[in-house]
C-alpha cells in the first residue's frame, strides 16, 4: 500500500474475451505495479464463458472484479469502473497491453510538476531514443500531444468525470479517446506522453481486424470528424532553413495541431527540435513530396488538405507546389522573405 504521501492509485482493465492477453496484462501490472497501486478493477464487458472463468480463477487480493450482464463497449466499461473508484488517479489499461516495469513515478512526477496536465500515457515502444530526442521535453520530462490515444493513461479521476468520461455514442469502442483529448484541450488541459516509459501493446485483441472491425473504426471515424472537422487538416509546409522559433506563422502551425490536425514540414536539413507528436519533419527531396502528396487514397482523412510554402524554396519547386495544389483542389498558401 502507498504512503500518504504518495497519491492513491487504482487500475481500471476494461475485457472483452481474449482470455490469454487478458491474463498477461492483469499478471504484468499486479508484478511491477502492485506496490504503486490500490485496487484493480476488472470490467469484464460480457466476455465468453473462457474469459470469465479464467478472471474467476485468479487469487490477486488486489483485483476487484465485476461481469457486466451484457455487452457495454470499451468506452462505457471505463466510465463505470472508473465510477468505483475514488482514487485521485486513475491508470487505465486496454487489457492486450503488458507492463514490463513500474513507470508510475515517471508519469506522477509529471501530473505533478505540471497542474494542467490532465492526462500522461506511456509509449507503446515505438518511439526511439533518437527519435524522442527531437521533440521538446515538457516540465516533467513528457512529450506535448493534441492527439489523446486510450491504450494505457493515467489521468486525474476527478477530471475524466468532470468531462462525462468516453462519450457512448462510440458504443463498441474507438475514437472515443481522441474525442475526450478533443474536449480536455477546449478545456484548457494539456495530454502528454513520456517517452521514458513503456507497455507493449497488441491491438485489435479483443475485435480482430476483420469486416466489423473495419465498419466500426469507419462509422466512429465519421463521427469523429463531423464533431471537429477541422481535426482533418493535414498541412504539408515547404521553407527554407528556418527554426519554429524563427517563423511568424508559429502561431498558426501550433493552432493546426492543437485543433487535431498534423503538419508535415519539408525542410533542407532536419530541424533540431519539434514542438509536439503532430508535427512531422523531414528533408526536402522529391520523393518525400510526392510520397505525402500521394497519402490517403484510401483514407480521406489523411490526405494533404494544406500546402503552406515559406521563403527559401528554390523557385521552380514553388511553382510545381502552386500547379499540384490547384491541379488536386488543395489550399496553397505562400509567404515572401519581406514578410519575415
Amino acid at each position: 500500500m502507498m504512503s500518504a504521501a504518495v497519491p492513491i492509485i487504482d487500475v481500471v482493465i476494461p475485457v472483452y474475451n481474449a482470455p490469454e492477453l487478458t491474463k498477461r496484462c492483469i499478471d504484468s501490472v499486479v508484478t511491477h505495479l502492485g506496490s504503486s497501486v490500490r485496487i484493480v478493477h476488472i470490467q469484464d464487458d460480457a466476455s465468453d464463458a473462457e474469459a470469465r472463468e479464467m478472471l474467476d480463477s485468479l487469487q490477486y487480493s488486489q483485483l476487484c472484479i465485476f461481469h457486466a450482464p451484457e455487452n457495454q463497449g470499451y468506452g462505457k466499461s471505463v466510465n463505470d469502473a472508473v465510477a468505483r473508484s475514488d482514487a485521485e488517479l486513475v491508470l487505465v489499461l486496454n487489457s492486450d497491453s503488458e507492463v514490463c516495469d513500474n513507470f508510475l513515478p515517471m508519469l506522477c512526477g509529471a501530473l505533478a510538476v505540471d497542474s494542467k496536465l490532465a492526462v500522461i500515457s506511456p509509449t507503446e515502444g515505438d518511439i526511439p531514443q533518437a527519435k524522442a530526442g527531437r521533440y521538446m521535453r515538457q516540465p516533467g520530462g513528457y512529450i506535448a500531444t493534441y492527439r489523446f490515444r486510450g491504450y494505457a493513461f493515467l489521468i486525474r479521476r476527478a477530471v475524466f468525470e468532470a468531462m462525462g468520461g468516453f462519450d457512448a455514442q462510440f458504443g463498441r469502442g474507438y475514437y472515443e479517446d481522441t474525442d475526450l483529448g478533443r474536449r480536455l484541450d477546449r478545456q484548457g488541459w494539456r495530454m502528454g506522453v513520456h517517452p521514458d516509459a513503456a507497455v507493449r501493446h497488441e491491438t485489435g485483441a479483443s475485435f480482430g481486424r476483420g469486416k466489423s472491425y473495419r465498419e466500426l473504426v469507419r462509422k466512429n471515424r465519421s463521427l469523429y470528424f463531423s464533431r471537429y472537422p477541422l481535426a482533418r487538416q493535414n498541412v504539408l509546409v515547404v521553407s527554407g532553413a528556418y527554426a519554429l522559433t524563427d517563423l511568424p506563422v508559429a502561431d498558426s502551425i501550433e493552432r493546426v495541431m492543437q485543433q487535431g490536425g498534423r503538419l508535415h514540414w519539408l525542410t533542407p536539413e532536419l530541424l533540431p527540435q519539434l514542438s509536439c507528436l503532430q508535427m512531422r519533419n523531414g528533408a526536402i527531396g522529391l520523393g518525400a513530396m510526392l510520397k505525402l502528396l500521394l497519402r490517403g487514397r484510401s483514407r480521406e482523412d489523411k490526405r494533404i488538405t494544406d500546402v503552406w510554402v515559406l521563403p527559401g524554396v528554390a523557385g521552380w519547386l514553388r511553382a510545381a507546389l502552386k500547379v499540384w495544389g490547384f491541379a488536386c483542389g488543395l489550399r496553397v498558401r505562400e509567404w515572401e522573405a519581406a514578410a519575415f
